[in-house]
């Protein structure tokens, strides 16, 4: 059961994505206006309908220095295990547990939790297979004769959902409680909302969540498309020219302990977790709710579970994703809410587009830096307001935050809404 007698506080942040590697360099685009979306270089863009992307610039062995571990894992892993790593290296965990007597190390581990939400995989793991089977033609004797010389037998462990929760917890000695979840594109913040109840409910002392995701690829690029999904620009969120969103790549992670042990080691204290909700509108894969429904509810359980007012919320971190219907239904979820009293809202996903798992536990590391600058990056990709979302506060334009508590939301198919209520450190 939650103690609400107990702070849950921000520890340590790390993050990589089209923006940048470091927070400093992520928010330096987001106050220039820079975007990272660009066209793409992974594959030949020049047939696809869709040519455009954030993509990552850092090479595998700046994000993981083991060149060994880079022959079972995977590129999305090793964005989760450099984003998990920078945040736990920051919490300044590993450093304070060095200095505790050998006797109680043991406990310390065990009582050290990770949580990871990754996007379960994508099209680029069945690649590998593409020529065997047109080797085979059909044949699926020769299939499995010619299996094991064409396909290398590591592609099992390279395509693990649970890499980054499996390598950061062997790197770490992080043995306590752990879980990795696969919920598309909300993943990357219940990584965060399970890590807060765990401790709140006596699971860990301290837990480290991230979020990593790489959906940019053919095959998902090309279906979304079909979908209607996709822009061939960077996100423009409620502009009433915005068509779509563009894909990143990227994780983000956070190390979440209680305030009372992060001032006992001395520790840097980011930001407080206040709450979260989590609703599902249950109409469809990709229907959803036309009203905000589903956005309004999630709000309403985050600011209930914080303890909040509505009043009380300085600044909203919206999901923005750049495509009509979400953009329209958010702004309608939070307006059922806040009514006429809506604090600033902002997103970041016109920086470096949308990182599905990794998107929003991203956009909170990003949250959690505006709260501690007191300045609300505006949308620069904003040109026009949809006239069915005005009145609403978004600009293009830098704003202050009216308070020193924001709001997140993230969305993701199946009808999913999560919302987190954080507030700067004090």
């Amino acid at each position: 059961m939650k103690n609400t007698k107990e702070k849950i506080v921000f520890t340590g942040s790390g993050i990589v994505c089209g923006a940048g590697a470091t927070v400093e360099d992520v928010w330096s685009r987001l106050e220039s206006g820079d975007t990272a979306v660009a066209p793409f270089t992974q594959f030949d863009n020049e047939k696809w309908p869709v040519k455009v992307a954030a993509e990552v610039q850092q090479d595998n062995r700046f994000l993981v220095s083991d060149r060994k571990l880079h022959k079972t894992i995977s590129r999305t892993d090793m964005y989760g295990i450099y984003a998990a790593e920078r945040a736990i290296e920051e919490s300044g965990l590993l450093s304070y547990r060095e200095s505790l007597p050998e006797e109680e190390v043991d406990r310390f581990n065990d009582r050290s939790g990770l949580i990871i939400g990754s996007g379960g995989g994508n099209y680029t793991s069945n690649y590998d297979y593409i020529p065997v089977i047109a080797e085979a033609k059909g044949e699926l004797p020769v299939f499995g004769r010619e299996l094991a010389n064409l396909v290398t037998p590591m592609w099992l462990l390279q395509n693990l959902p649970n890499n980054v929760l499996c390598h950061v917890g062997i790197r770490g000695q992080f043995k306590g409680t752990n879980a990795c979840i696969t919920n598309q594109c909300v993943g990357g913040v219940l990584a965060v909302a399970e890590a807060a109840s765990a401790i709140w409910n006596g699971e860990a002392d301290r837990v480290a969540a991230a979020g990593h995701d790489l959906p940019f690829e053919p095959e998902m690029v090309y279906y979304y498309h079909k979908l209607g999904l996709m822009s061939g620009e960077a996100p423009k969120p409620f502009d009433a020219e915005r068509n779509g969103t563009v894909f990143g790549e990227g994780a983000g992670a956070v190390v979440l302990e209680r305030e009372a042990d992060a001032k006992a080691r001395g520790a840097k204290v980011l930001g407080e977790f206040l709450g979260f909700g989590c609703c599902s509108e249950a109409t469809g894969i990709l229907d959803l709710a036309p009203d905000g429904d589903g956005v309004e509810r999630a709000i309403k359980e985050a600011l209930m579970d914080a303890g909040v007012e509505p009043s009380e919320i300085g600044v909203i971190c919206a999901h923005g994703n750049g495509t009509p219907a979400s953009d329209l239904t958010e702004s309608m979820g939070i307006r059922r809410v806040f009514g006429e009293s809506i604090p600033p809202v902002t997103g970041f996903k016109w920086a470096y587009g949308h990182l599905i798992a990794a998107s929003g536990i991203v956009d909170l590391v990003m949250t959690l830096e505006m709260l501690k600058r007191g300045v609300v990056p505006g949308i620069p990709t904003l040109q026009e307001m949809d006239p069915l979302i005005q009145p609403f506060p978004v600009s293009s334009d830098t704003a202050k935050p009216l308070s020193d508590i924001a709001l997140l939301i993230c969305r993701g198919f199946g009808g999913m809404n999560v919302a987190l209520v954080v507030k700067a450190a004090s």
